[in-house]
Order: C-alpha cells, then sequence, then structure tokens
C-alpha cells in the first residue's frame, strides 16, 4: 500500500511515500520511520539511503532498535540516532505532528496517556496507554485521562500526573493543535455532548487534550 506525499503534507508534488505498517500507534496518527530520516531529519536524500540507515539498527524508538523503514512513529514517541548522540521527540505542532529535538535526560522519560482501564485476575488493574502499551498496577486510583510518565526503555512507572484543574495539558488534536496551557475548567459529558476542557482562554475536547505537567512540563514542548 502506498499513500501520495502530498496527502501527508510533504509539500504539493504527486509522489509517492510510504505508508506505515499498523502498529503501536493507528496509520493516521503516525510516521513511517522512512520519512522521519529521509524528510524530516534530512539524513538521507533517498529512500534507498533511509533504509539502509533504518535497516543497518542506526534508529531506535523508545530505546530499541527498530529495522523497518515502515514502523510508524506517534505523539510522544522518542526516536534517537546513537551514533550522532542525537535525540528527538515526536509531539503536536499546528499541521501535524513535530520533531523537537531534546536533551538525553529527557529521552529517558516519556508520558503516556491513560484512554481506559480494566480489572484483570488477581486484582490488579491493567491501564491501556496511547501508544498501545498497557501498564499493570496493584493500585486502583488512576482515570482515563491521567497521565503516568514511564522510563524507557524498561517502561517502569515514575510518575502520574492528574487530569485535573490547575495542571497542564498540551491539546494535540482539533483546530487549537499544538497549544498549551492550565486546564481552567473541564465540563463533564453527557447523554448528548462529550466532555470538553478549557485551557486558558482555549476550549477542547477533553479527549484532545494530554496532560504534561502541574507546577511545569515534564518535558520539552
Amino acid at each position: 500500500m502506498h499513500t501520495k506525499r502530498i496527502a501527508v503534507g510533504y509539500g504539493k508534488e504527486n509522489k509517492w511515500v510510504v505508508t506505515p505498517n499498523p502498529g503501536a500507534h493507528t496509520r493516521k496518527e503516525s510516521i513511517p520511520l522512512l520519512l522521519v530520516i529521509r524528510d524530516i531529519l534530512g539524513y538521507a536524500d533517498t529512500s534507498r539511503e533511509a533504509k539502509k540507515i533504518i535497516h543497518d539498527g542506526l534508529v531506535s524508538v523508545d530505546k530499541k532498535t527498530r529495522r523497518d523503514h515502515k514502523y510508524g512513529v506517534g505523539l510522544m514517541d522518542v526516536i534517537e540516532i546513537p551514533t550522532l548522540s542525537k535525540h528527538y521527540r515526536l509531539v503536536p505542532g499546528k499541521k501535524g505532528l513535530e520533531l523537537k529535538e531534546i536533551d538525553e535526560k529527557d529521552s529517558n522519560i516519556k508520558p503516556c496517556r491513560i484512554i481506559s482501564k480494566t480489572k484483570v485476575r488477581g486484582g490488579k488493574t491493567q491501564l491501556a496507554l496511547h501508544d498501545g502499551g498497557a501498564l499493570l498496577t496493584e493500585k486502583d486510583e488512576y482515570k482515563t485521562n491521567d497521565t503516568v510518565v514511564i522510563k524507557l526503555p524498561e517502561r517502569k512507572m515514575s510518575e502520574t500526573i492528574r487530569f485535573e484543574k490547575g495542571n497542564l495539558a498540551l491539546i494535540y488534536k482539533g483546530r487549537h493543535k499544538g497549544m498549551s496551557g492550565k486546564i481552567k475548567d473541564i465540563i463533564a459529558a453527557t447523554a448528548t455532548r462529550k466532555s470538553v476542557t478549557t485551557l486558558e482562554d482555549m476550549q477542547t475536547l477533553t479527549e484532545y487534550a494530554f496532560i504534561i505537567g502541574s507546577d511545569k512540563p515534564v518535558i520539552k514542548i
């Protein structure tokens, strides 16, 4: 399956690009590694060069080497080129996902939004995360829309940030995509209306808001 370059926003050339394989992130919400290396970071001029870089194991995602050039990376993923000591995080921008260069310390953590939770055998709670991952916990104190900060590569929980008034959130979908601010109000959902959250003077659907800190962001945005 192929996708036209114009469809994903890389200029107006009618040129074919690779389509990400389905995985942790949906196709609509991810970018294949080949495009990251060739078109966004500019480490390759051609698809052949980008494929070689990736297939040779020179690129890692969330501290794990990825050799599939169609591997789809998405929101909050950490992409690294270890041989160059370069670290990046995918964050939302006005035009879509953008790569933000970060330092090595920042690359060791990843905020993950809780999208659902389920009681499992043994009385434990399983938290389903936005990046396709899951965490098991003994405590049932977490809520949907909370953010858990995990350590990479072991994916162990190090911190929890509640989805509540006064905390900082980043809008990752909708017309205010890429904007951030403190939560001023949260209007609960009804039978006919989805939950709405107000950040500063911006209003967005609650499902579009990603908690990133309390007093200050836990990551560079």
